[in-house]
């Protein structure tokens, strides 16, 4: 925003801002003692913000339960069930930092509170909660380098954060604040943990029904088992390793980032490119272990699918989509040599099998141990043995560096493509010739089956890596005329669609057909030979859910004597974490071959455990991992519907009026307005779908989706300043000199602009800000930066203008001298309650549409207006309130009162605009002579074309210009343009 009008901005402010202090210091008294200054907005804010509480103001009623009505002064907040719509506005969930909160983290908390506020005047029953993301792996390493137990460190930072936001005069209704620490708020995680586990994805109804469903139909015999013996045949323990296979939430061998230099598996975000620890630097390899997974792939299909009608940015639905990554193939099968062993692979472009030249297997793939060879097939070129004397120990070799990359290393586009021979080979289905069979760490185990058929000719990954083991191309799918080379001297694949050549066998031709109708005659002669089949693949793999760390969820499951996971019954939840003395998972240097072993297996007595599970008395084993933080943060704004029940995780009732569009409403469901920032557009997102989208097909929800509205808002950027050196210095102490140059500790720095934070040294406290200025012009301040959805860069001398526009509002208002109102109560004149009418249409228009900057540039023009009047009627002061109130609520709850009027400010009605005050009487008409301007006139704003051309023309300038030139054609768009043609 301009704010010219606040006697400019930048240098100019800050010099008078200089100026301003200077002379405060050096002569206070001339200062009027009712002035709004930092010191008195600080008394006004804190004394509302006691009252609010005090009063309960902002507390959203709830239809039933403990909640079901605000304990707040009935005239406070009219609020009441049947009378008001409802309104969901929702955070994403923060992560308590020990350092606190800087300027930049509450753009989007600030954005939402006045919103939120717009829409209680505006009738709503609003729902604005907050909480806290508190466990995780930050909490557990700081607890470790201080000694302190992690619940110490993390509750007194999430005092802090909640004090500072509080400090903000947030609406939000603190009886719902939760934390995923608290153990009655971990209680229902485990309970929704158990809800998955004991539930099964069934294809045939596209939805997640209960585990017992799917035992009685394998009893039943309504669904076979596996091996078609009928249920009663299996033993016990088959039983339940058949019915664990089918779970969402079950435990399988999977490769992992395992980190021994902090004793614990990281998720992909938390592993480096390079393959090592974000936290620590320490390596990170690739291996196989059993952990949790949840069967999110089950879902691939409706998280893909449920996304068209959603209100979210196209660029988040956009990366969804590419994580999900759904293909439209075929799934073909090459046997070994031998014959007995079939390799499945997953293709999207079947219609080019018969150009393949060799196979390439990932290097965690089982089929790996099983076709490896003690010896190299003689003529075995010397580039593919890379100098190794076996195949097993070439594969061994291969298989230890590829676990030291990251899979984004792995899959890199410019990363040179590496791999070794296998010494086997396999037939292709089509040609019966044998191919020959690679490992390469370009392949990932998790995407498709872990094997791809290599096309050289015609994908550009196969090609690079043909090139560079030397190995040949077959044209298959024939280029255009203009395509520059032969086949054999191609500089690149032609991956394009086409006319297929070369295709064909006894059985089957595809030689003369377009590439597209070859895929269907190819998957057609497949499934008619058993060789393959059609099929739909995903990019999405299932989610793996344990950690070997100590502060986080507990699992509910046990271990029997069979080493199977047993389900802990409800009445036994929560399993809390026990007190230990070390939280650190054991660490082994650098040694990749040793298991985790998480810090809960020190908990001897909490680990092992006799428990009655309906059989008597057995010793049981609990599991040692906990869940990672997405758990928690999967389903938090479902508890802030309803956290105080101990029955249920919330009320059916209760999550109905919230989230499934009561009151009549036409909302589809779902939160209506979710803001946070874009780096949560996957996996946070998609994690917390995929548990509602379980939780509605089990009756526990009532909504398909969890978050109907998503809104991404900017960061806010500050200047950041690295030495000679290249490191960050403080900002603060960066000194700025008159020819543009910076210096830090009378060392040149050079200056770049990044996301404020605590890495570049460029956070700004915003209890400085609150101390120097008050929280109203905090909040203004960034409200009025530029669009809510845009990256804007932080100037604290600039503050000063929002401030100075604060200071005339009250001063219109109040007597500096004497603190008292300085408002005439007669009506206002025409033209001021104009200027109110637009000021009111605009700023409740750009409230809606969440432009908070263009809301404030209206509010100042209102100002403008009043002050170039030198008197502010009632009328119209009480309008410029009601308009501040939720940007700046504590000034306008204050300016409420002196007004007259009981609190709160916030439980008034929006203004309305009066219609015939928003026409203008007489609007600018512009005259032009071929395009060019002529001349501006007066004209009525009801003028109809006849009238307006007959204005134009008689106008002395354009007389003038017209004289002796003819008139061809007159344009008129009545009432502000004519066009003349001369």
């Amino acid at each position: 925003m301009n704010f010219s009008e606040e006697a400019g901005m930048g240098r100019t402010m800050a010099g008078m801002a200089n100026q301003q202090t200077a002379s405060s210091q050096q002569n206070r008294s001339l200062i009027p003692p009712h002035r709004y200054r930092a010191e008195l907005a600080g008394d006004i804010e804190l004394s509302w913000q006691r009252h609010w509480e005090d009063h309960h103001t902002w507390e959203a009623p709830n239809p039933t339960g403990k909640l079901a009505e605000s304990t707040g002064e009935p005239t406070e907040n009219p609020a009441r069930l049947g009378q008001r719509p409802t309104f969901y506005i929702l955070d994403m969930f923060p992560y308590p930092s020990g350092s606190g909160l800087h300027v930049g983290h509450p753009l989007g908390y600030i954005a939402t509170d006045v919103y939120g506020r717009f829409l209680r005047m505006c009738g709503y029953n609003v729902l604005h909660a907050f909480g806290y993301d508190a466990f995780g792996l930050p909490a557990e390493q700081f607890a470790m380098q201080s000694g302190q137990h992690p619940r110490v460190t993390t509750q007194a930072a999430i005092a802090t954060f909640r004090r500072q936001l509080r400090r903000l005069g947030l609406a939000h209704d603190f009886r719902r604040e939760v934390a995923t620490t608290d153990v009655d708020f971990y209680r229902w995680t485990q309970w929704i943990f158990l809800r998955i586990f004991n539930s099964w994805y069934d294809a045939d109804r596209d939805k997640a029904r209960p585990i017992d469903k799917l035992i009685a139909e394998f009893s039943s015999g309504v669904r076979p088992t596996p091996d078609r013996r009928p249920w009663a045949e299996l033993t016990a323990i088959e039983q339940r390793q058949l019915i664990d296979a089918h779970r969402l939430a079950y435990r399988a061998e999977a490769p992992v980032n395992w980190c021994p230099g902090l004793g614990t598996v990281l998720a992909n975000e938390e592993v480096t490119p390079d393959g090592r620890s974000v936290i620590g630097n320490f390596p990170v390899y690739r291996r196989p272990l059993t952990q949790w997974m949840m069967r999110i792939t089950a879902y691939a299909e409706r998280l893909l699918g449920d996304l068209e009608g959603l209100d979210w940015p196209e660029s988040i639905k956009m990366m969804q989509c590419h994580w999900i990554g759904r293909s439209q193939g075929a799934r073909i099968v090459f046997l070994s040599e031998a014959g007995d062993v079939g390799i499945e692979v997953f293709t999207t472009r079947p219609d080019t099998l018969f150009g393949v030249t060799y196979l390439v297997l990932a290097p965690e793939h089982p089929l790996v141990d099983v076709l490896g060879s003690d010896a190299w097939p003689a003529g075995t070129p010397a580039s593919w043995t890379q100098g190794h004397l076996t195949p097993r120990a070439a594969v061994e070799a291969y298989r230890k560096a590829a676990s030291r990359l990251s899979e984004r290393e792995r899959v890199r586009e410019t990363r040179t493509k590496t791999g070794i021979f296998l010494g086997a080979s396999a037939r292709n289905p089509a040609t019966g010739q044998l191919v020959p069979i690679f490992l390469a760490d370009y392949v990932l185990p998790g995407y498709g089956t872990g094997a791809i058929m290599a096309v050289p000719a015609h994908d550009e990954r196969d090609f690079t890596f043909a090139h560079t083991v030397g190995l040949p191309l077959a044209k298959v799918v024939e280029p255009p005329a203009d395509w520059p080379a032969a086949v054999g001297d191609w500089a690149t694949a032609f991956t394009g669609q086409g006319v297929c050549c070369h295709s064909g066998n006894a059985e089957v031709s595809l030689d003369g057909m377009p590439t597209v109708r070859a895929i269907s005659a190819i998957i057609a002669w497949l499934e008619s030979t058993g060789a393959g089949q059609g099929a739909i693949t995903y990019k999405l793999r299932d989610w793996l859910f344990s950690r070997q760390r100590y502060w986080g969820e507990p699992f509910p499951i046990v271990y029997d004597e069979t080493g199977l996971p047993v389900a802990l019954p409800e009445s036994m939840l929560p399993v809390t974490l026990p007190d230990v003395d070390d939280y650190a998972p054991r660490a082994y240097s650098d040694d990749e071959e040793r298991a985790p072993e998480p810090p809960l297996a020190r908990a001897k007595s909490w680990a092992t455990v006799s428990l009655d599970l309906g059989d008597g008395l057995k010793t049981y084993q609990r599991e040692l991992n906990t869940m990672p933080q997405w758990a928690g943060s999967c389903w938090y704004y479902l508890r802030y519907l309803d956290p105080a029940n101990t029955e249920k995780f919330v009320d059916p009732e209760v999550e109905r009026y919230w989230m499934g569009g009561s009151n009549g409403s036409p909302r589809p469901g779902g939160v209506d307005l979710y803001v946070g920032g874009a780096e949560h557009a996957v996996l946070h997102l998609l994690y917390s779908r995929f548990w509602h989208k379980v939780l509605y097909d089990l009756g526990h929800v009532s909504t398909p989706e969890p978050f109907q509205r998503l809104f991404n808002q900017g960061m806010i950027q500050a200047a950041a300043y690295t030495d000679e050196r290249g490191f960050y210095v403080d900002a603060a102490q960066v000194v700025e000199h008159s020819d543009g140059t910076h210096t830090y500790q009378n060392r040149p720095v050079t200056r770049e602009y990044g996301k404020m934070g605590k890495s570049l040294k460029n956070s700004v406290d915003p209890d400085d800000i609150y101390a120097s200025y008050g929280a109203d012009t905090l909040r203004l301040y960034e409200m009025a930066m530029g669009p809510l959805d845009t990256a804007r860069p932080w100037s604290t001398t600039d503050i000063i203008g929002v401030h100075r526009l604060l200071q005339r509002a009250w001063r219109a208002i109040v007597d500096e001298e004497t603190g008292v109102l300085r408002v005439l109560d007669a009506p206002p004149d025409i033209e001021i309650r104009r200027a109110t009418s637009r000021a009111i249409d605009a700023v409740r228009t750009d409230m809606a549409g969440l432009r908070f900057n263009t809301a404030i540039a209206k509010i100042t023009e209102l100002l403008n207006s009043i002050t170039k009047t030198g008197v502010c009627h009632r009328e119209t002061a009480e309008t410029l309130t009601l308009l501040l109130a939720p940007l700046a609520p504590h000034i306008a709850e204050e300016l409420w009162s002196r007004l007259g009027h009981p609190p709160s400010v916030g439980w008034q009605p929006f203004p309305h605009a009066d219609p015939a005050l928003l026409a203008e009487e007489r609007v600018t008409l512009v005259v032009q002579i071929n395009g060019k301007l002529c001349a501006r006139l007066e004209a009525p704003a009801d003028a109809d074309a006849a009238a307006v051309e007959r204005a134009a023309l008689d106008a002395p300038r354009v007389q003038t210009a017209v004289a002796g030139r003819t008139v061809r054609r007159v344009i008129t768009r009545p009432p502000t343009l004519v066009n003349v043609v001369v």
